[in-house]
């Protein structure tokens, strides 16, 4: 079988509206150093949110993941990655998450210890469309499939986070939030 590679490089491009966002928050920013914060305050907080965002899009677009004969090598961005052979790999599945009227699915790996790990590069989202992201889903668990033997494979346990959806963990937390916050006003 071939080597499989996904590249951020090939799959994430900043969209119109992600820039956008971006310049709302900068004026956003300009605004409030108009009326508190100086020129100085403005330009470090601008200057910091750009680093930020330029940081985030350079991992991003430097993530990989490759699929071959040793194992699955994951890298976000940094460094040459690191390999995880197919004798530690206990499950592969897809991750879909719905949030505000999208949908995101991504790849993941579970390991022996029990932790997962996503692979970067394979993801289906409304923003990042992967027409052949099923296809490529379909040619991962095939490599996991021939090198890994039936008894090495394990569907692992639902976790309380996987049961807890992003819309529950936002409605917990606005709770949160209030409550702490009446205990404030209060005393």
């Amino acid at each position: 079988m071939d080597e499989l590679i996904f590249r951020g490089r090939d799959r994430y491009r900043p969209s119109r509206s992600q820039l956008a966002v971006l310049l709302v928050v900068l004026a956003a920013q300009g605004f409030a150093a108009a009326h508190g914060l100086g020129t100085v305050g403005f330009l470090w907080l601008a200057g910091g949110t750009l680093a930020l965002s330029g940081l985030g899009l350079w991992t991003t677009v430097r993530s990989w993941s490759r699929v071959g004969p040793e194992g699955i090598t994951i890298c976000w961005g940094f460094g040459r990655g690191r390999t995880y052979a197919w004798d530690r790999i206990r499950w592969i599945d897809v991750r879909t998450v719905d949030a505000q009227g999208s949908t995101s699915s991504q790849v993941r790996m579970f390991l022996a210890g029990g932790r997962r790990r996503a692979l970067p590069g394979l993801l289906h989202s409304d923003l990042y469309p992967s027409p052949d992201f099923d296809e490529q889903y379909h040619r991962v668990r095939n490599w996991w499939e021939l090198s890994t033997e039936p008894s090495g494979r394990a569907e692992p346990r639902r976790r309380f986070r996987d049961r807890i959806t992003v819309t529950v963990a936002a409605v917990l937390a606005t709770l949160v939030i209030a409550a702490v916050g009446a205990v404030i006003v209060l005393r």
